[in-house]
């Protein structure tokens, strides 16, 4: 039987009604986040969620891809407003000509900057557990020189290794601010990230200092910001995606108690 799902682009869709409601509120979440485009489908549903337009169930995200691939295919939402963290190139590298070259040497030498950590007593990372996250937190991290890394649901072993010979190739203590879900499994990958990080840095590097500390999601934060929780049985679970853009960059830790919670690091940026 054959495949009846749209091909190509299709300028001559004629979305339903609660098609044209959904599409309408996207629009909304893309104009809200005109600054951190573009957004990923599973942060545009978040939004939606947030907005009280959908239901956080399985079938709302799947209606949700449906209608935003209509949406573009039809040319009524761009192409550019949205990205697939899935997507993988390996492109070989080549140029037109001499000219083309050279361009590329200018373009090169006008980014020319110097490492912003260089001279701080104190190493600063940020790790997040969802790939789709890493684009937003840099554009807060990356003027002050501090970089954004994904551990693949920090269950990734080579992530954590390299994270040692990091160490190992720059003996400064390092402090390494974590974004992860809030929830019983979350809090779990955290102190597991830290105790394997640790444990490859003591043979790779010993003598080496590092600190954890989890930048979000928070309670305070869930409460600050009433992020959607998942609705399943207890525990609650509330994904760090769930922190729309924005709310991110007032997310630096500040004061409060010990353990999971955000505490307030040295000044090591100045």
């Amino acid at each position: 039987m054959p495949n009846r799902r749209s091909r190509g682009y299709q300028p001559r869709w004629k979305p339903q009604a609660s098609s044209l409601e959904l599409l309408a509120a996207v629009d909304q979440v893309l104009n809200r986040y005109t600054d951190h485009l573009p957004l990923t489908i599973r942060q545009v549903w978040y939004s939606l969620i947030s907005d009280g337009v959908l239901a956080k169930e399985s079938r709302t995200y799947k209606r949700l891809i449906e209608v935003i691939g209509m949406g573009r295919r039809s040319g009524r939402i761009p192409w550019e407003a949205l990205r697939d963290d899935t997507e993988l190139k390996a492109e070989p590298v080549f140029y037109a000509g001499p000219d083309d070259f050279h361009a590329v040497l200018r373009q090169a030498a006008n980014g020319y900057r110097l490492d912003r950590q260089t001279g701080q007593p104190i190493r600063l990372e940020v790790w997040s557990e969802t790939a789709g996250m890493v684009s937003q937190l840099r554009a807060v991290a990356e003027p002050y020189g501090v970089p954004v890394y994904s551990g693949s649901g920090f269950s990734g072993l080579p992530a954590k290794r390299t994270a040692a010979l990091r160490m190992a190739a720059d003996p400064r203590p390092v402090r390494v601010f974590v974004v992860s879900d809030w929830d019983p499994s979350g809090v779990h990958l955290f102190s597991a990230l830290a105790e394997d990080v640790e444990a490859f840095a003591a043979v790779d590097a010993p003598g080496s200092e590092v600190v954890f500390e989890r930048l979000a999601v928070t309670e305070q934060q869930i409460e600050e910001h009433r992020l959607p929780t998942t609705p399943r049985k207890p525990p609650t679970t509330v994904p760090s995606p769930a922190a729309p853009p924005p709310r991110l960059r007032p997310c630096r830790p500040t004061s409060s108690p010990p353990s999971y919670a955000m505490r307030s690091p040295p000044a090591v940026i100045r």
